[in-house]
């Protein structure tokens, strides 16, 4: 007879033997480890890019007059306190010195503006038959962050020409310019379209000259990096025109 003891050990020896048996036959999961994260940036192999853009010189043309006038808002003739009508438009320059890959604000360049009115006359042209009149010219100087501002109205058109905008920037030294820039700003022919149909410019009709048959618009591809984009703003519009000189 087997005694109660015996059956005591041998159940306990069952059962040790049936949990090895058990565990021998799971698969055990590791826990994922996550990667350890990299620290630092990583070091690029790209050389600087200057944030100014160089645009092209064209023909300063037959209307510079150096009045200096050192003025904001262009549109009235000081000779006699008219102000120009047309839609108003405020002309932002942001203007960059750029040395080699380096590009910084260009402080205190002098800006001339320039263009015709509504009727496509220039002020101060015995053609124009406007002399002593200075409507629609001034000057300003560009501030620590190299802007200058502009309060003026969209040009009018003339035969031959596409509509446009004379600019000139000049560094002075004294009554001498150091340095010197000329160029035109252009406008895309669908706002054009726009604003000639308002008044005082639906007076004139259409223009007879759009920008693909002004020569110095498609000279060297000039006109497509000149065009100034305008938003509209308030009653108007504003444009706003980043440049970079290269000064070395």
């Amino acid at each position: 007879m087997i005694s109660r003891r015996e059956i005591l050990r041998a159940s306990l020896a069952a059962a040790a033997t049936a949990f090895i048996a058990a565990c021998k036959g799971k698969t055990r999961i590791a826990t994922p480890i996550s990667p350890t994260p990299t620290t630092g940036a990583p070091t690029s192999t790209n050389t600087a890019i200057p944030s100014c853009v160089v645009k092209p010189q064209v023909t300063e043309g037959p209307y510079f007059v150096d009045e200096r006038l050192n003025r904001s808002d262009i549109r009235t003739d000081p000779s006699d306190g008219s102000t120009k009508d047309g839609v108003p438009v405020r002309l932002v320059f942001n203007v960059s010195r750029l040395d080699g890959t380096a590009c910084a604000p260009l402080q205190g360049a002098q800006i001339d503006v320039w263009h015709c009115d509504a009727a496509g006359l220039y002020s101060d042209q015995a053609a124009n038959n406007t002399v002593g009149k200075k409507f629609l010219r001034g000057y300003q100087v560009t501030d620590a962050n190299g802007v200058a501002q502009f309060l003026t109205i969209f040009p009018g058109w003339y035969q031959g020409r596409t509509i446009h905008i004379h600019f000139k920037i000049r560094l002075i030294s004294g009554s001498k310019a150091t340095y010197e820039f000329t160029s035109q700003l252009f406008f895309d022919d669908a706002t054009t379209a726009g604003i000639l149909a308002q008044p005082p410019y639906n007076l004139r009709g259409a223009p007879d000259t759009p920008n693909s048959g002004d020569g110095i618009y498609r000279g060297g591809n000039a006109g497509a990096q000149l065009t100034l984009p305008l938003a509209r703003e308030g009653s108007g519009y504003t444009g706003t025109f980043d440049i970079g000189l290269q000064m070395s």
